[in-house]
């Protein structure tokens, strides 16, 4: 039986595949009638099954190239950012970004919108610049931003629709430290009365809950030591520094965390939550994560109190993040800036999918939709009119895969296909 990370999906792809070489992929994908991506598994639905070939590029997780006159990296489509990271920072560069975890794959995370956190910084798929992509004949073809336009915009978040990735090329800049403050305590008529002053506050702002009480249990500051000189501040918006190393889940020992207490460090081990060698959050879980537009983020903290008890029986711990606009058809930062409310539920499917309609229904009002590799209950058609550049984009997954061979039940779902 193989399953995603967390368990909570059973692949049912009859034919799984691995691949070390692009020559490989292309032999690969010319012969298969249907083919999907499965990168490192931390997608939450079923988004990389398949009817047939499930293909693995765990092996092509090379750096091909850093190029400093243009600040760019080229990697292989199944690197992860973990891999990644300390290669970047060897050579006296870094990402602008990272997500909580660096044991997800970089294509894989472009390929769904994954973002970490920061009011002024885009999600991870913002970094990329260029793609190489094996279609449906097993061609390759190459988009850049510099010479494809919108159509580039168009293809970044691409649910593996288009093809399969097997390079990406992503803006660096040199390497810089950060240092990790956590505080406890921090009051929700604060989150609600000053949003943008507790969000704004460093580079990187995390807010943990369980929507119960009257304040999130704890906000995690990520401060670039340039930018923010203070080593820590005495309290944070009247929540009191953490004294010992924290964990996002209330009661769990914080040793697989990534070092806080505002010690410097460099930027790969301070931006993730976790730490690359331990294992990630929990791992029997199931998660879930809705975004809606920055405006609205006090409103729906507002309402997601509301669920606060209702939720407690199966809900581990809950996240507030807030993450800069951009031009990518199918990132939630198309609508303009916004803000993640992200959920991780004890591994029970039943419970989670009987939680998750009222809150959709009350985030709803607020325009608010799922991230593309999380557990929802929102309908198809609900999640297309919240989505403008979707129609745009299932037409240039049209001109790229006529055939459809990489589209699989989740995105005929998705495009309103039989």
């Amino acid at each position: 039986m193989r399953t995603n990370w967390a368990g909570n999906v059973i692949f049912t792809a009859p034919d799984p595949r691995t691949a070390g070489t692009v020559a490989e992929v292309q032999s690969i994908v010319a012969a298969a009638r249907q083919v999907r991506v499965l990168g490192s598994g931390h997608s939450f639905n079923d988004l990389a099954d398949s009817a047939a070939v499930q293909l693995s590029l765990q092996g092509m997780n090379r750096v091909l190239s850093i190029d400093p006159d243009r600040r760019r990296v080229t990697v292989q489509g199944g690197i992860r950012y973990g891999e990644l990271a300390p290669v970047l920072h060897a050579e006296g560069w870094a990402l602008k970004n990272l997500a909580s975890l660096p044991h997800i794959s970089v294509a894989g995370a472009v390929a769904t919108a994954t973002h970490g956190s920061g009011s002024r910084i885009g999600n991870l798929a913002t970094a990329v610049t260029g793609l190489e992509i094996v279609t449906a004949g097993g061609e390759v073809a190459s988009l850049s931003r510099d010479q494809d336009g919108d159509r580039f915009a168009g293809a970044v978040v691409s649910l593996g629709a288009l093809g399969v990735v097997t390079a990406l090329t992503l803006e660096i800049e040199p390497t810089y430290q950060v240092r990790q403050n956590v505080y406890t305590s921090l009051p929700f008529a604060v989150i609600e009365g000053d949003f943008d002053a507790v969000f704004d506050a460093g580079t990187s702002v995390s807010v943990f809950t369980d929507w119960r009480g009257a304040a999130a249990h704890s906000v995690w500051v990520k401060d670039r030591v340039a930018d923010h000189e203070a080593a820590s501040r005495p309290d944070f918006h009247g929540a009191l520094p953490a004294t010992r190393k924290m964990h996002p889940l209330l009661g769990v020992d914080g040793a697989d965390c990534t070092d806080q207490m505002g010690i410097p460090g460099p930027w790969h081990e301070r931006l993730p939550h976790f730490r690359m060698g331990f294992t990630p959050s929990n791992g029997a879980e199931i998660q879930t994560e809705y975004f809606v537009p920055r405006a609205a983020a006090p409103e729906a903290v507002a309402i997601m109190r509301r669920h606060g008890d209702r939720l407690a029986p199966i809900l581990m711990t809950s996240e507030l993040r807030s993450v800069a606009a951009d031009d990518l058809w199918l990132s939630p930062g198309n609508r303009g800036p916004y803000v993640g409310l992200h959920f991780t539920f004890r591994r029970d499917s039943a419970a989670v999918r009987t939680v998750l309609p009222p809150i959709e229904a009350d985030l709803g009002s607020l325009g608010a939709v799922p991230h593309w590799g999380k557990v929802t209950t929102m309908s198809p058609a609900t999640i297309r009119s919240r989505t403008p550049r979707l129609a745009a984009f299932r037409d240039l997954a049209q001109s790229f895969d006529p055939e459809g061979k990489f589209r699989n039940a989740y995105l005929r779902r998705l495009f309103d296909e039989a």
